[in-house]
C-alpha cells in the first residue's frame, strides 16, 4: 500500500466537504474555559452564529458569543467603532472579567490592527473599575484549522496573562489542549491524586457541561481563574499534551516570519519555565508517560487505584482481542487525537488502513511513523485530507470500522459498517461532551466502545441473530 502526506495524485485540487472547522471556532472554546469571559469575534455575524451553533449541537449548553458585525461598511473603512461598541455592550449586559478577543478572515483581510485597538480602549476607559481583562488571538479561518485556532489563543491568553518576575511556586501548568469536559475531570482527579497543585488551562469542564440550574447565569460558572492564569508564569514547569498542536499554523500563516510557540514553548523562552511535551495519553504506552511525568514532579507513586486501572485495561485488552484483532480501521481527526487512537488501536490489533486529518501540520505521517516504530510506513497518511476523497479510497481499502467524528457518517453508512464517535463534533449521538478518550479509564471507555461496536454490526448482519458471541 502506497504511503502519503498530501492528496493521492489526481484528486480535486479543491477540499469537498472538508475535515476540519476554522481557527475561531477553537478561540472561543478556550475562551468558554476561562472563569467569568465572554468570547467577542472581531469579523460577521455570521461567523458568531456558525460557531455557535456547532458548540450548542455537541455539549448541549448555552453558548453566548459576541460579534462586531462587520458589514460591508466595516469591511471597507475599518471596524473601530464596532468594535469599541461591542466590548460596551459585553461590559454593560454581563460584567465579564476577561472578554475574549479573536479575529475572523474579514478583520484580518483589512488588516486590522486589534492590538492597537485593545490599547485605544483600555486609554479611553483607564481606572474604571468595569474594564476587564482584553485578551487577543490573531485566527482567521484561512490559516490553519480549529485545532490551530484552539492552540493559539491558549498561547495568546499566556502571554498576555503571565506574570513575570514571580517568585517560583510549587505548582505546575497542564495545558490538555482539545478534550472532552468529562476528560478535563478526569484529568484533575489523576493530578490530585498526585498531591500536586496544578494550573489546568483552559477548563471548560463546567461551563461547557453545566449542572442544573436554578436559575439562568449570563456567564456559566466555571473555568479557569484569571489568578491561575497569571501564575502559569511561575510554575515549576508545564505538561502539554500533542506532537502536532498548531504547526498547522505556521505552514498556513500568511507572515511566516512570526514564530508559532505553543503556550508550554512561551513560557519556557519568556518565563524560563522547564516545558514537557508528550503524546495525548491514550492507550497504556503514551498514559504511562503521562503518569511517570507526574511522578517525577511530585516524588510520589502512582497510586494503586490508579494502578488497578491500568491492569484492568490490560486485561480488557485480552478479553476482546479476539474481537479486534486484523480488524481494518479508517481514523480521521485532529491531529493529536488521531495520533492518540492509532497508538490505541495498535495496542489492540486492529490494523489502521487510512490514517486521515484536515490538520495542515504537514508532520503527521513522520510523527506516526516514528512513533509506531515504522509499523505505519505502508499505511495511507494523510494531511489536509477531505472527507469526499475518504468517501472515494475506502472502497479500495475495505475497512471493517471508521473511528472520528460525526462529519464522516455518510461514508460508514455507505459502506455499512460502524462508525465508532469521538473527538468533535458529535452532532447524531446524546453526551458527546461526557466521552472519555484519556487515561487508562477513558482508553478503557474507548475499548469497550469500539468492540461493541464490533460485535453488534456482527450480530445485526448475521442471518441467524446471535444472542452469544
Amino acid at each position: 500500500m502506497e504511503s502519503s502526506t498530501t492528496k493521492m495524485p489526481g484528486s480535486a485540487a479543491s477540499v469537498r466537504n472538508a475535515c476540519k472547522l476554522c481557527s475561531p471556532l477553537g478561540a472561543s472554546l478556550v475562551f468558554k474555559g476561562i472563569h467569568g469571559c465572554i468570547p467577542m469575534i472581531h469579523g460577521s455575524q455570521g461567523c458568531a452564529t456558525y460557531i455557535r451553533r456547532y458548540i450548542i449541537s455537541h455539549f448541549k449548553e448555552p453558548v453566548d458569543i459576541a460579534s462586531t458585525n462587520f458589514s460591508e461598511e466595516t469591511t471597507i473603512f475599518g471596524g473601530h467603532k464596532n468594535f469599541n461598541l461591542g466590548l460596551d455592550n459585553i461590559i454593560r449586559q454581563y460584567r465579564p472579567e476577561v472578554i475574549g478577543i479573536s479575529s475572523a478572515c474579514l478583520s484580518e483581510t483589512i488588516g486590522e490592527d486589534v492590538n492597537r485597538l485593545i490599547k485605544e480602549y483600555r486609554q479611553m476607559n483607564w481606572g474604571s473599575e468595569l474594564l476587564p481583562e482584553l485578551v487577543y488571538a490573531s485566527t482567521p479561518g484561512y490559516q490553519g484549522t480549529h485545532i490551530d485556532g484552539f492552540h493559539e489563543t491558549v498561547s495568546a491568553t499566556i502571554s498576555t496573562l503571565a506574570v513575570k518576575d514571580a517568585k517560583v511556586g510549587e505548582h505546575i501548568n497542564i495545558f490538555s489542549g482539545f478534550v472532552s469536559p468529562q476528560d478535563i475531570r478526569h484529568l484533575k482527579e489523576i493530578i490530585s491524586s498526585f498531591g500536586l497543585d496544578y494550573v489546568l488551562f483552559p477548563d471548560y469542564s463546567d461551563s461547557l457541561d453545566n449542572p442544573n440550574w436554578e436559575k439562568y447565569h449570563l456567564i456559566p460558572p466555571g473555568g479557569t481563574l484569571v489568578s491561575d492564569i497569571k501564575r502559569t508564569g511561575a510554575a515549576r514547569g508545564s505538561i502539554e499534551f500533542g506532537y502536532i498542536l498548531n504547526e498547522g499554523a505556521m505552514n498556513t500563516r500568511v507572515n511566516k516570519a512570526k514564530q508559532v510557540l505553543t503556550a508550554g514553548e512561551w513560557l519556557e523562552v519568556n518565563r524560563n519555565i522547564p516545558y514537557h511535551r508528550i503524546g495525548m495519553p491514550i492507550g497504556i504506552k503514551e498514559t504511562d508517560k503521562f503518569f511517570e511525568l507526574l511522578e517525577w514532579f511530585s516524588n510520589k507513586p502512582t497510586s494503586q487505584k490508579l494502578k488497578d486501572e491500568r491492569g484492568r485495561l490490560i486485561d480488557s485488552y485480552v478479553d476482546g482481542h479476539k474481537y479486534t484483532f486484523g480488524k481494518r480501521a479508517i481514523i480521521y481527526g485532529e491531529e493529536d487525537l488521531v495520533i492518540g487512537m492509532v497508538l490505541l488501536l495498535l495496542e489492540i490489533g486492529i490494523e489502521p488502513v487510512l490514517i486521515a486529518s484536515g490538520g495542515t501540520g504537514g508532520r503527521l505521517k513522520q510523527m506516526i511513523d516514528e512513533l509506531t516504530e515504522g509499523k505505519t510506513k505502508d499505511v495511507k497518511i494523510m494531511n489536509n485530507m477531505d472527507f469526499e476523497s475518504m468517501n472515494e479510497m475506502a472502497d479500495e481499502l475495505k475497512p471493517d470500522i471508521i473511528i472520528g467524528h460525526s462529519k464522516g457518517y455518510y461514508i460508514a453508512r455507505r459502506l455499512n459498517i460502524p462508525l465508532v464517535r469521538i473527538g468533535f463534533p458529535v452532532h447524531d449521538r446524546f453526551g458527546a461532551q461526557r466521552l472519555q478518550h484519556l487515561g487508562y479509564q477513558g482508553t478503557m471507555q474507548l475499548f469497550d466502545r469500539i468492540v461493541n461496536a464490533l460485535i453488534e454490526y456482527k450480530q445485526e448482519n448475521s442471518p441467524i441473530g446471535y444472542k452469544y458471541i
